[in-house]
């Protein structure tokens, strides 16, 4: 262990550790109250919440699989910003002032104004149930590559330890501060691997013998296919290899982030830390802008990477790309490039750089998961058996809760080891995609509760389990099952969303119309 890092990585490691011993010490005064444990007190400032928003969307996915659609794609990725703007309005327009009118801790306590608490504890179990397999797929991800880094290898005992320190390191840091702590941790993360990010460029850039020109030039005519800058995909594909074309960007992608910003826990209790609904419409929006050039210089990455290895002829070399594995199994390019030519005393920073991108969504799911299971699930369950319950209670709560979703993760983490070992379907396809089980039901719940006067508890609870079965029936895996092989197809994990939400809405709209109070009734009485 460490064998193959320099004096310099060595002293980056100490430097990062003695970073978050100090700023764990010092963020990570005790929350009072509930308000404090799981809003910040409402009182986090505009640009914090944009980065924070930036580092919980960004994750180790980001950090090793960007590279890849770099290396392996072109520039169509950063298109679908334009449906993340579009869904970042709708939700600022819709959303965030009812959030903050209801004075919510969870997005999911809107439901139970309009269909009682039973609605409100179905999302949030729905939310949990996706956000396990999400959190823990994209967590063992980072696993992996700090295995292969830390230990040199990628054995089951190497990605466990690897899986264990992350997620003992998050719990430590975030576990007593609650959301403010984690808000403060995610600038300072995300930071840490944009920093990582660039050197990267620099060093690939250096170690590139041609000026600028002859890149562009290479990146515009390559060899084998279209353009690599091509930034609009004009094609109508709804296969896999179409999910970042502008058709695809303007349904399901637009859906995907109106799940993401306004639905998810996961990055709307950022939203909703700020001190009133116009803040946080300001920070998600802006967050949405700083995505941009993050994105962008993940992908440039691979961009240098294709000329690094693709290109022979620039690089001076006889040979072509090589077969990126590690330890006899298949591994992003990028991790190839530092597991193998990464130049000295870069290594150390790339390492931190993974981990601090691990730590940024591990921590803001170890918050958003512990108010729901608080706020959603054992609130009323308490106050149930007793008519009143100390502040300090729930946020001891929290503090449990936090530890035992800490645990859900690292098994769901340590699961998709041996899962990988012994299934054909890509866990980087699972991680990105697994959420639109639980975001099919979820919008088409909110948009038939946010623009009719339809549904009831029981119509909620059946969109919610439609909107997971439908997208599990479009899974080629599934479709073996019931559909002869003539007539199987491959769906983009976008259009699967875009008919899960319809057929879901379509259910919940058959419920008859309740006697709770409207959206805007609640409003107007907050």
């Amino acid at each position: 262990m460490l064998t193959q890092y320099t004096s310099i990585d060595l002293l980056l490691f100490a430097l990062y550790g003695l970073l978050l011993a100090v700023s764990g010490w010092y963020f990570n005064r005790k929350a009072a109250t509930t308000s404090d444990y799981f809003l910040g007190g409402n009182a986090m400032p505009i640009w914090m919440v944009a980065i924070s928003v930036l580092a919980t969307s960004q994750s180790a996915a980001t950090f090793l699989g960007g590279p890849d659609q770099g290396y392996r794609g072109n520039l169509t990725y950063l298109a679908t910003n334009l449906g993340a703007f579009i869904a970042a309005f709708f939700v600022a327009r819709f959303l965030i002032p009812r959030f903050y009118a209801l004075n919510v801790y969870t997005v999911y306590e809107l439901l139970e104004n309009r269909f009682g608490e039973s609605a409100k504890q179905q999302a949030g179990l729905m939310y949990l149930f996706g956000r396990v397999f999400a959190s823990g797929a994209r967590l063992y991800m980072a696993a992996l590559a700090v295995a292969m880094i830390l230990f040199g290898n990628i054995d089951a005992s190497s990605v466990i330890s690897a899986t264990l320190l992350i997620s003992i390191i998050g719990l430590v840091y975030s576990v007593y501060g609650g959301i403010r702590t984690v808000i403060y941790s995610d600038v300072m993360q995300a930071i840490t691997y944009v920093s990582a990010a660039v050197a990267v460029i620099i060093a690939l850039w250096l170690a590139i013998p041609a000026d600028f020109n002859t890149v562009i030039q290479a990146l515009q005519s390559p060899a084998d296919g279209p353009s690599k800058l091509l930034l609009f995909d004009a094609r109508t594909d709804f296969s896999p290899s179409g999910v970042f074309t502008l058709l695809s960007v303007f349904t399901g992608f637009v859906l995907l982030n109106i799940a993401a910003f306004g639905l998810d826990q996961d990055m709307t209790q950022r939203v909703l830390t700020c001190k009133n609904a116009q803040e946080g419409a300001k920070a998600m929006l802006l967050s949405v802008v700083m995505v941009i050039p993050v994105m962008l210089l993940f992908i440039i990455i691979g961009l240098l990477l294709y000329v690094y290895y693709q290109r022979p002829d620039i690089m001076s070399m006889s040979s072509g790309a090589p077969v990126p594995e590690f330890a006899g199994e298949p591994v992003t390019i990028f991790m190839y490039y530092v597991l193998t030519d990464l130049p000295a005393g870069l290594k150390g920073l790339v390492t931190i750089g993974i981990l601090a991108a691990a730590l940024s969504t591990l921590n803001s799911g170890l918050n958003s998961m512990s108010s729901v299971l608080i706020q959603d699930l054992y609130r009323p369950w308490k106050l149930k058996r007793h008519a009143s319950c100390a502040e300090e209670h729930f946020v001891s709560a929290g503090r449990i809760a936090m530890a035992f979703v800490a645990l859900a993760l690292a098994l769901m983490a340590c699961l998709c080891y041996y899962w990988q070992q012994y299934s054909d379907t890509p866990l980087l396809q699972f991680a990105l995609g697994v959420m639109v089980f639980s975001y099919s039901g979820l919008l088409g719940v909110y948009f038939v509760t946010l623009f009719t006067q339809r549904g009831s508890p029981a119509s909620v609870l059946a969109a919610l389990i439609v909107g997971f079965i439908i997208p599990l029936l479009l899974q080629p895996y599934i479709m073996e099952w019931y559909l002869p092989e003539s007539l199987q197809f491959s769906l983009g994990f976008t259009w699967q969303l875009v008919i899960g939400t319809l057929i879901a809405g379509a259910v919940c709209a058959v419920g008859q119309q309740t006697s709770g109070k409207t959206w805007q009734e609640a409003s107007v009485q907050c």
